[in-house]
């Protein structure tokens, strides 16, 4: 017990003295791939009106070319493993991953790959892509933040914190099934820390 209360505090203390900034000046250009121990993509819906379930994958790839004189200039693009969705019941797994959703025998990544980055604010970017899903491409735009950027405390590497999210019509990827039980409105939510490779 006194090891564990220990460690809490030592994870405090490391924390305490960090303070949030989204300056890109404190990192350089270049390419910055996912910590993979810390990304997070997940869904929500609504299910008859009586949950909001949320459900991630649990594999994927990120990669950021970066450009912090010009971030309108940057590029991102994701690969998803379509197979490793997780919505904890493992039942549901099969089905998602089956030929009413997901069908990842035949579609087994989700891509999504920038087209445009504009500044919306100091750390605030829409960036636009194609997010292909079931062999089904379409221009979506992510509401994306700069959560932090600097060097890491613990690697000691350039590290870009993103979170970004958008609203989807899962239908219009082919997701269509069990609407409007289950609704077609489905909100995306992205949380990644990127490490300059």
């Amino acid at each position: 017990m006194f090891n564990l209360a220990r460690s809490i505090c030592a994870a405090a203390l490391i924390a305490l003295p960090l303070s949030a900034t989204a300056d890109l000046s404190e990192v350089p250009s270049g390419k910055y791939a996912l910590d993979s121990s810390h990304g997070y993509i997940t869904f929500t819906y609504s299910h008859l009106g009586f949950s909001n379930p949320r459900i991630g994958f649990n594999s994927f790839d990120t990669v950021l070319d970066l450009d912090t004189d010009n971030p309108g200039s940057s590029s991102v693009e994701v690969t998803i493993d379509a197979t490793s969705i997780d919505s904890r019941v493992a039942e549901f797994n099969e089905h998602l991953n089956g030929a009413d959703f997901f069908n990842t025998a035949e579609y087994p990544t989700i891509t999504f790959k920038s087209t445009t980055v504009e500044a919306t604010g100091d750390n605030t970017f829409d960036v636009t892509g194609d997010l292909t899903i079931l062999g089904t491409t379409k221009p979506v735009t992510l509401a994306t933040t700069i959560t932090k950027a600097g060097n890491h405390p613990l690697r000691n590497v350039p590290t870009v914190g993103v979170s970004a999210s958008t609203g989807l019509m899962r239908s219009e990827w082919g997701l269509g099934a069990y609407v409007p039980a289950v609704s077609d409105e489905v909100e995306l939510s992205i949380e990644v820390e990127l490490l300059a490779e």
